[in-house]
């Protein structure tokens, strides 16, 4: 096995022209010492960079991510017969959307079409039908 110095490895590139340095494959134990990754493995890196990426937003409502508080409070009512409720501590927070992920088949165009939609888009598709739906919140051109 012929040991190579660092310049003259292969380097993985990406457009921009800097390098990341030379990578050994994984998929082999003996033969080159340094190798371009596999194409699998930069796909796998690529698929799980889109699903971080993915912002949790409606397709249909536009519904997403907002910011509010929790609020500790102590004491009992003073209509209960106490001195008053006093707030001890406010913790910020995150309010999610109930986002699932669908399959809507849509007749007009006779295929399904996959989205994210909140509880309240689901029924919105179910009140006005799917193509009408996905059309005025443009999901699908036409």
């Amino acid at each position: 096995m012929v040991t190579r110095q660092w310049s003259q490895a292969r380097c993985l590139r990406n457009p921009a022209g800097w390098s990341l340095g030379p990578t050994k494959n994984r998929l082999t134990s003996g033969g080159r010492q340094y190798t371009l990754r596999s194409r699998f493995y930069n796909r796998a890196i690529a698929l799980i960079a889109l699903i971080v990426a993915m912002s949790k937003v409606c397709s249909i409502t536009g519904s997403r991510v907002t910011r509010g508080s929790i609020i500790h409070r102590r004491g009992m009512a003073k209509k209960k017969g106490g001195v008053g409720r006093h707030v001890t501590k406010n913790v910020r927070r995150e309010f999610h959307p109930n986002l699932h992920e669908h399959r809507v088949w849509v007749p007009e165009l006779k295929k399904f079409v996959r989205i994210r939609v909140t509880a309240r888009g689901l029924k919105t598709i179910n009140k006005n039908g799917a193509y009408r739906a996905l059309k005025k919140a443009g999901v699908i051109a036409g």
